[in-house]
């Protein structure tokens, strides 16, 4: 969004107009207080985290953010959610003194100088005729409804059968490796841990309570990200914000290209390697710590709240690890090392081959609207995969009907997202959003993104204009490459 939009955005929603401040102290610190914004209006919601219905996670980790994109992205009846905050009001505006400047998260995700307060792209949520609102009321109908449900349970069901495929492939490798040899082997791993990887991506945004708190660290298993973490930067951080500073998934990624580019796939294999075994878990037992240091009511509502997420996330970790050394014992450690490998690359290309991150925000389109769905339907691509739309929903990490999902975080399973694609693609129309067809990941997403992350030079070597000699034999590269490999070992860089 332009500034003017966001200073009339600010007059709508009573944010102070004079320029921005915050206050002094040091950088990085949270605010004391316990606020929520909402539309320019402070709220404590401390007594609603444990009631909350979609699970005490996302209402404990966005303390101190602004939520307005939230409430109306993710909620079908945004307008009741807005009633029932008014026992929650402090009576008053926010300030910037209630915004934490980094969000509560590691100030690397985000870029230099960025600041929550200022940079949080604002939307009107509360038009009727918009988009977001003429797709949901037609979602309302009761054969539609129906039918989302019952594709809810078919993607369910293929996922239970993957898990069942995921360990079988595995056993017969290990037991009878002539039935399973290394090529389908390392084919039948990448297909299962993207679409595992895919069940889990849905699992994030389906409500944190009981169980899915285990199934969401499904995530994990293409080695990619540490959904426990990635469970508040994808779905609070990046779906409400798409594009914008806020969305530290379009930053993540492109780490790696502050390594040489001749010795960045073997540099980032190991960094990831050394998340794999030890980097990931580190992670995690910080996370224990912050937990313990900010109090378990306060993000979770109660242990009982909080310990299914550590569970399932060490359960994984553990997983993973267990596998190595199995394939180790059995002396196949070079069958586990070729899919790892595969799969860490195939799976982290897929992960940004849904969006222009490689375009200035500036440059991309729709970025001056004020209608959130419209917003989402211009930064995100569908993909396919093999063509199928049902089959591609898993091997794509369920980014396949991504615009809809995009539209529709809430929904609980790519196979919803495709059968609401329909209705959204002709209420798209009515606001004159073209509907593009989905790109392929093999022949279109996948080349480009090599282009960009892996031939192009490296950030130093682009601010120094150095030519490839110096970027690859400059001790400063050499020393950039030691330390990113070291970091992976300590969790430094995880997400």
């Amino acid at each position: 969004m332009t500034t003017s939009d966001h200073a009339d955005l600010g007059d709508r929603f009573g944010e102070p107009d004079e320029e921005f401040r915050r206050p002094p102290g040091p950088p990085g610190r949270p605010p004391i207080s316990n606020v929520w914004v909402y539309n320019g209006r402070a709220y404590d919601l401390s007594d609603w985290i444990s009631r909350h219905p979609g699970g005490e996670f996302f209402i404990g980790r966005t303390k101190n953010r602004d939520i307005t994109s939230i409430i109306g992205s993710y909620h079908r009846e945004p307008e009741r959610i807005e009633r029932m905050l008014q026992r929650y009001s402090l009576d008053r505006r926010a300030v910037p003194e209630d915004i934490h400047p980094k969000n509560n998260a590691p100030d690397f995700l985000f870029i230099e100088g960025f600041d929550s307060w200022r940079d949080t792209p604002k939307y009107d949520f509360s038009d009727p005729g918009d988009l977001l609102h003429r797709i949901k009321a037609r979602l309302k109908e009761p054969a539609v409804a129906a039918r989302i449900a019952r594709m809810d349970r078919l993607f369910d069901i293929v996922a239970v059968l993957l898990v069942i495929a995921y360990f079988a492939v595995q056993g017969l490798r290990l037991t009878v490796p002539a039935w399973m040899p290394l090529p389908l082997f390392v084919l039948a791993m990448v297909v299962l841990r993207s679409s595992l990887a895919g069940f889990g991506h849905y699992a994030i945004h389906r409500a944190q309570k009981g169980m899915n708190k285990v199934f969401t660290n499904s995530f994990d298993l293409n080695y990619v990200a540490l959904s426990f973490v990635t469970a508040d930067g994808h779905a609070l951080l990046h779906h409400p914000h798409t594009q914008s500073e806020v969305d530290i998934k379009k930053n993540v990624f492109t780490m790696m290209m502050q390594i040489p580019r001749l010795y960045r796939i073997p540099v980032h294999t190991v960094h990831k390697f050394g998340h794999t075994v030890t980097g990931m878990t580190i992670r995690l037992l910080d996370v224990v710590r912050l937990t313990r240091k900010v109090g378990v009511k306060e993000m979770y509502g109660t242990m009982g709240g909080a310990l299914p997420h550590f569970l399932g996330s060490f359960g994984v970790r553990f997983l993973l690890v267990a596998e190595l050394v199995v394939f180790i014992a059995a002396g196949d450690f070079w069958a586990w090392a070729l899919q790892f490998v595969v799969t860490l690359w195939i799976s982290t290309f897929l992960v940004v081959a849904s969006h222009d991150f490689d375009v200035h925000t500036d440059d991309l389109p729709g970025s001056d609207t004020e209608d959130w769905a419209v917003h989402q339907l211009e930064q995100a691509y569908d993909l396919t995969v093999v063509g199928n739309r049902y089959i591609d929903c898993f091997l794509s990490a369920g980014l396949a009907p991504h615009r809809v999902h995009h539209v529709l975080p809430y929904q609980r399973s790519g196979f919803a997202n495709i059968a609401a694609e329909d209705i959204v693609r002709e209420e798209a129309a009515e606001s004159g959003v073209a509907w593009l067809p989905p790109k392929s990941f093999l022949t279109d997403r996948f080349p480009a993104l090599c282009r960009i992350y892996l031939f192009s030079r490296s950030r130093e070597a682009e601010e120094r204009d150095w030519g490839p000699i110096r970027e690859h034999l400059a001790p400063a590269a050499w020393k950039t490459c030691a330390v990113y490999m070291v970091q992976g070992f300590t969790g430094i860089g995880t997400v």
